[in-house]
């Protein structure tokens, strides 16, 4: 941590090669994660009603989520998504933009990712109208994973000014 802190990281060719791995497997995350959810449902609110409410209108119809599904689901979801968040937004700290900017990507972030999972629980047990709730809370996630993953991308390859000394690095 002491390499990003004072601004080292950006003269440390191997810590910048590790973040950037890092960001390339957030990045197929983020890539898969939009395939598992057009794998199962899509951005029509009718078919994420019908993902976690089933289809009870068939004779032999898939039933609703079932409530152990939900809970090993968020059980995983909750930790991991709240653990790559902060570890992409505190990476966020030590890049030279505007403070304004990483408060709306930080509070963004962790808000679409808290929404994606809580919206699953809403569409099933509170209303189907949560559906656009889910669609808007992923797509919001995936666009600001994204985003971050960009901005942190640009800064490990082209390292500039520390933002928490705010200096040149010396070299």
């Amino acid at each position: 941590m002491r390499f990003v802190v004072t601004g080292e990281w950006s003269r440390n060719t191997l810590l910048r090669l590790i973040v950037a791995m890092f960001l390339v497997f957030v990045l197929l995350f983020v890539v898969s994660s939009a395939m598992l959810f057009f794998t199962r449902m899509s951005l029509d609110p009718a078919k994420v009603v019908e993902y976690f409410l089933g289809e009870p209108h068939l004779e032999f119809g898939r039933p609703p989520r079932p409530y152990k599904a939900l809970v090993e689901t968020s059980h995983m979801h909750l930790f991991a998504m709240g653990m790559l968040v902060m570890v992409l937004t505190h990476l966020l700290l030590f890049v030279p933009i505007k403070p304004a900017l990483k408060g709306w990507l930080v509070l963004v972030s962790f808000a679409a990712a808290l929404l994606d999972e809580l919206s699953n629980w809403l569409v099933r047990f509170a209303s189907p109208a949560f559906a656009w709730l889910k669609i808007g809370s992923f797509v919001v996630m995936e666009v600001s994973l994204s985003l971050l993953v960009i901005v942190l991308a640009v800064y490990v390859a082209r390292p500039g000014r520390n933002a928490y000394k705010d200096t040149q690095p010396k070299g």
